[in-house]
């Protein structure tokens, strides 16, 4: 159980930052939004390739690709909501 919680958060710790790296702009979040921007991620990343693939059946986290998908999604509904997302001026 333990070494399953410590495997959830170095892969949202990844997909936190693929997804931030993705998104432009500066994302003004620390290691423990990153972790839960990544972790939501593959949750989000496992319905929406659920819901195009198989067909929706609950909780399926998804694999790299489907939480990189995810983790970007919920980053961007997170900067609009929050709008903590500042425009880079040129």
């Amino acid at each position: 159980m333990f070494w399953t919680i410590v495997g959830w958060v170095v892969f949202g710790l990844i997909a936190g930052f693929i997804a931030r790296a993705v998104v432009p702009g500066k994302d003004d979040i620390g290691l423990i939004m990153t972790i839960v921007l990544g972790i939501a991620g593959s949750v989000v990343g496992g319905w929406v390739l659920g819901f195009f693939t198989v067909g929706f059946n609950g909780f399926q986290p998804a694999g790299w690709i489907g939480s990189i998908i995810g983790a970007v999604i919920v980053l961007v509904v997170y900067n609009k909501v929050t709008g903590r997302k500042r425009r880079l001026r040129s």
